[in-house]
């Protein structure tokens, strides 16, 4: 009978830190702190050095559901990865996920190496550790301070985010290999790290190929597409590990391909996901907690700073600024790429593995570990938000996203109904203007529904439903809020939809806050390219409107029938800058005139 009673307290325990973790980030909204740090502040507390007095040490516990919590991250970082969305900035994006995350190890070992005392392969190994950066925590706190980044920034780092877990997986893995067989060598090593990751990628593909085959063509009971989903996940991560390949990869690589190709109840998946990846970094995060010790970081205090000062004001940079060089981002962007990179749930798993596998000062891998992300998100947690507004990366957001509604089609993969009720002050009342691929489809008034045509003009506190993909479903948000017009554009509005070419100035300028001539205000879209170039309109012809740009989308005869958005290029570097690098040209120019004359 105590066997019973201690597993229902374990039960009651277990329940209600995850209560508690879940009603604290309401605390966190509101006073910007990092929910990772909450939750890993729960865990502490509830441990056996603190108040709480919880005995844990079993790692493999902490490993498996680590395991778990990451599998559907990883999974759900995949999913929400629109290739042909972020098409544009799949290459910078890459280039951080991949050889930044080697940078960043690479630039974070030296100092782990004269800080710690250890070998260059345990130093490289501790760099790999905290090398990835947490994309929950990012965009966390950016939603919680309101604020919007943009369009080009945040899809690099959503994406970047995303991809970069297995790469510094991968690094981790490798690492710990090479120190547990030391006498093996380096091609056998490579060898086998090749194997892994081609395993990885094959049983990935496959198993998102699977997935998506069984959504479309078997006909699930309602309500269990997301669990099938989530559970086909786990066994594609399983799997993957089972025959020796990289799990991590794999169950990325299937989220990937599931989220790019057209599936039944994607919306539904979506947001059973979001819940079930928020209930696995919860618990993820107060067993990680559980198992800190406050005194053993205390003693490994100094070197883990000196290592999470290096990582935040050195390696990020210097790999950011290095990948990003052939792609054209502003100094501000790359600086702002650099300060966002906050470490969280993956750096403090990956240092529990040495304790797991039992290397020599395992404890201090995870102790360093630890102090770095709580220290990434004390420092730049709290500061992100300051460094975009001062960097002038983001906007602010000056309006409640309005409700919205989404339904699937049977019997069609490719469109959804989306609804919303029409305010008395939303720029579709005013202007009846939508982008050109969502299609008004519906209108319910005093509880009766009615067709498009049946309803004619559209009044006040209809709910409207209109066509649209699925992808694209939230840039519609913003026609129906109810709010005046924003003082400057909203970015994550801009570069991915188009409007009509006979949609007016004016109309625009109502939605986007822009500043236009009043005799401009009923000229269209077409028309002001034919003014604007004074020729027949080419596919691609692109015209600055202050704060955005117009871009021709789809051009007829000479004629602009489709209006792509986006914002303007953007601003030029500081001018401090650019007189630095007017003066580098003409001293550059003098020492060859010199050298010539020699």
């Amino acid at each position: 009978m105590d066997q019973i009673a201690n597993v229902s307290l374990a039960v009651l325990l277990g329940s209600a830190m995850v209560l508690a973790g879940i009603l604290s980030s309401l605390m966190a909204m509101r006073f910007g702190a990092p929910l990772l740090l909450v939750f890993l502040g729960f865990g502490m507390l509830a441990g056996e050095a603190g108040p709480g007095g919880v005995p844990f040490d079993n790692v493999e516990v902490a490993y498996l559901v680590g395991s778990v919590a990451l599998g559907l991250i990883l999974f759900d970082g995949g999913l929400r990865t629109r290739l042909s969305t972020f098409r544009t900035v799949l290459a910078p994006s890459m280039s951080l996920a991949t050889a930044g995350v080697m940078l960043t190890a690479a630039f974070t070992a030296p100092v782990a190496h004269f800080a710690l005392g250890l070998g260059w392969i345990e130093s490289l190994l501790i760099g790999s550790v905290i090398a990835s950066t947490d994309a929950a925590a990012v965009f966390f706190l950016l939603h919680a301070h309101g604020l919007r980044l943009r369009p080009r920034v945040a899809a690099t780092l959503e994406i970047e985010s995303g991809t970069n877990d297995p790469i510094a997986i991968f690094l981790t893995l490798l690492l710990v290999e090479i120190i547990l067989l030391g006498g093996k060598s380096w091609p056998d090593i490579a060898l086998a790290f090749v194997a892994k990751a081609a395993g990885g990628a094959v049983i990935g593909w496959g198993g998102g190929r699977a997935i998506s085959f069984v959504l479309n063509r078997v006909s699930l009971a309602q309500g269990l597409h997301a669990p099938f989903v989530s559970a086909a996940a786990l066994v594609v991560f399983g799997l993957a590990e089972f025959i020796g390949g990289s799990g991590f990869l794999a169950v990325y690589l299937a989220g990937l391909v599931v989220g790019n190709r057209p599936t039944r109840a994607h919306n539904t998946v979506v947001t059973f996901l979001d819940a079930a990846t928020w209930i696995a970094q919860i618990v993820m995060f107060l067993i990680l907690g559980l198992l800190a010790w406050p005194s053993r970081l205390i003693d490994h205090a100094v070197p883990a700073l000196a290592v999470a000062l290096t990582l935040m004001v050195v390696a990020r940079p210097a790999a950011v600024f290095l990948c990003l060089w052939p792609f054209r981002f502003s100094t501000r962007e790359k600086l702002f790429m650099s300060w966002v990179g906050l470490r969280g749930a993956v750096g403090i798993f990956l240092a529990s593995i040495p304790l797991l596998v039992e290397l020599p000062n395992g404890q201090v891998y995870f102790d360093i570990g630890f102090v770095v992300v709580l220290v990434s998100l004390l420092v730049q947690g709290w500061t992100i938000a300051p460094a975009a507004r001062r960097l002038h990366i983001s906007l602010p957001r000056s309006d409640p996203p309005p409700r919205r509604v989404e339904l699937d089609l049977p019997g069609q993969l490719e469109q959804e109904l989306v609804g919303y009720a029409v305010g008395p002050s939303s720029p579709y009342l005013r202007r009846h203007l939508v982008p050109s691929w969502a299609k008004l489809m519906l209108v319910v008034r005093d509880e009766e529904v009615l067709t498009a045509g049946e309803a004619q003009a559209i009044r006040e506190g209809d709910h409207v439903y209109l066509l649209a993909p699925p992808e694209k479903a939230h840039a519609l948000d913003r026609f129906f809020v109810d709010m005046p017009a924003p003082a400057s554009p909203d970015p994550q509005l801009l570069g991915d939809f188009f409007v009509p070419g006979e949609a007016t100035l004016g109309a625009l300028a109502e939605i986007y806050g822009l500043s236009v001539s009043p005799e401009d205000l009923g000229m269209s879209l077409a028309d002001q390219f034919v003014r604007r170039l004074g020729r027949p309109a080419r596919q691609g012809d692109v015209l600055p409107l202050g704060t955005i740009a117009l871009l021709a989308h789809r051009v007829t005869e000479g004629r602009v029938v489709s209006v792509g958005l986006r914002l303007a290029e953007p601003d030029p570097l500081p001018a401090t800058i650019e007189r630095w690098k007017a003066a580098l040209r003409r001293a550059w120019r003098r020492s060859t005139a010199v050298l010539r004359r020699r």
